[in-house]
């Protein structure tokens, strides 16, 4: 969807993902806060990605 989460939201989109594996099908709703864009330059300089 080209959503970027704010790292404290993101904790909540990947375990999303991992309970969606364990659900039926159908739609699992996650409220996220914050802008993951603003957090870019922190993951960039912590993690080294180019």
């Amino acid at each position: 969807e080209g959503i970027i989460p704010a790292i404290e939201s993101s904790h909540a989109v990947a375990y999303g993902m991992k309970l969606a594996k364990r659900m039926d099908k159908g739609s699992i709703l996650i409220n996220l806060s914050g802008r993951g864009d603003k957090d870019m330059d922190y993951v960039i300089e912590k993690y080294g990605i180019r």
